[in-house]
């Protein structure tokens, strides 16, 4: 077993446990529920981290995680019906609600 990726974001920590899975790769998360025990231990000790069952899977795991956490840059778009900008995790217009593109 090894350690793939850990954060003190559950949120984020399950995000990867679940892109791997979707892999058909086995994991787990270790110390999920550990938070609680700051300060009787180290608050990096007690992060939740996602672990592959298969040493084997280990690179292809490391590489899913690692894609994750890219940032994708994008440009802002223009809404073609209002001509409003708008930021590009928007799909549809803030001003007017037509879809992109």
């Amino acid at each position: 077993m090894k350690m793939i990726y850990t954060n003190e974001n559950n949120f984020l920590v399950n995000n990867v446990k679940n892109l791997i899975e979707a892999q058909n790769i086995k994991t787990f998360i270790k110390n999920e529920f550990a938070q609680g025990a700051v300060g009787e231990v180290s608050a990096f000790d007690s992060w939740p981290e996602v672990w592959v069952y298969d040493d084997a899977d280990f690179d292809r795991a490391d590489e899913i995680a690692k894609a994750s956490q890219k940032t994708i840059k994008a440009d802002d778009w223009i809404c073609q019906h209002c001509s409003e900008e708008n930021d590009p995790s928007f799909e549809v217009c803030w001003n007017c609600q037509e879809e992109n593109g």
